[in-house]
Parts: C-alpha cells; structure tokens; sequence
C-alpha cells in the first residue's frame, strides 16, 4: 500500500511541474508525415519550442487553438530555425513563413495573413523539401 501511496505522489509532482508525457501523434501535411507534439493549453503554446537545441527532420510542434484567429508567433528564447505554417479550420494551409530565425535583442511578432486554428513548427527546410504549398491539406491521422 505504501508503494502505490509514492507512486501517486511521484505522479502528482511530475505532473504538476510539467514532466507528464507529451501528447503525439502522426500528422500529414502534403505527401510529409510528421511526428508532432501537440499543444492545446495555453501553458503548452506559451512554451512551444523554446529553449530547444534541436527538431528533427519529419518531427515537429502542431498548435491547437480554440478558435480560427490570426494567431502571431515570435521566436524568443528559440535556438533553431524554423518554419511555422498555418493551416484553417477545415486543415488547409494559409500562410507560411520559412527559416524563421530566433531573434536577438527584439522579437518581432510573426503574423500571418489570414485566420487559422492550428500552427506547426517544424524544422526549416522543411517546407521547401516537401514543396508546401497554400492549400495543402492536413491530415490528422
């Protein structure tokens, strides 16, 4: 009784500060597949990417929003480039913006130009070799 008392303790405090598993899953974008994290809360999304050394190729972050807005990024506290493409509401990409670089004293907001509900980050490059283009379809797998 004594071990699942710490096992639920240990649990607690890995979940509360953070340490629980990421959700992932498999998503395709184009003729791409990519293993993503998927950020639904704000404390996922506030984080993102920061402070990564690096994103593997075909890996990436996948940003759930609740609704379709103009949601901006910037690239504080990044550490590699990437490319960050916005995708609607019915999973077409509407905006992309290749080899975002982290940023140095400022940070500009990166915005795009038309409403989305789902971001992805990954690395760049990745748009070019894959050729996404406006349109593409996502597919949730």
């Amino acid at each position: 009784m004594r071990i699942i008392l710490w096992l639920l303790i240990l649990a607690f405090v890995c979940f509360s500060l953070g340490l629980a598993a990421e959700k992932k899953k498999i998503i395709s974008l184009g003729n791409a597949s990519v293993l993503v994290e998927v950020c639904d809360t704000n404390k996922t999304r506030q984080k993102g990417l920061m402070f990564r050394d690096e994103l593997k190729e075909n890996e990436g972050m996948l940003f759930v929003f609740e609704k379709e807005l103009r949601h901006s990024f910037w690239m504080r506290n990044m550490r590699i480039p990437i490319d960050i493409i916005w995708i609607s509401e019915d999973k077409k990409v509407v905006d992309i913006i290749e080899d975002a670089k982290p940023c140095q004293a400022s940070c500009p907001s990166l915005v795009p130009a038309k409403p989305a509900k789902y971001v992805l980050e990954v690395s760049a490059g990745f748009v070019k070799k894959n050729q996404i283009k406006a349109g593409a379809q996502l597919r949730l797998e």
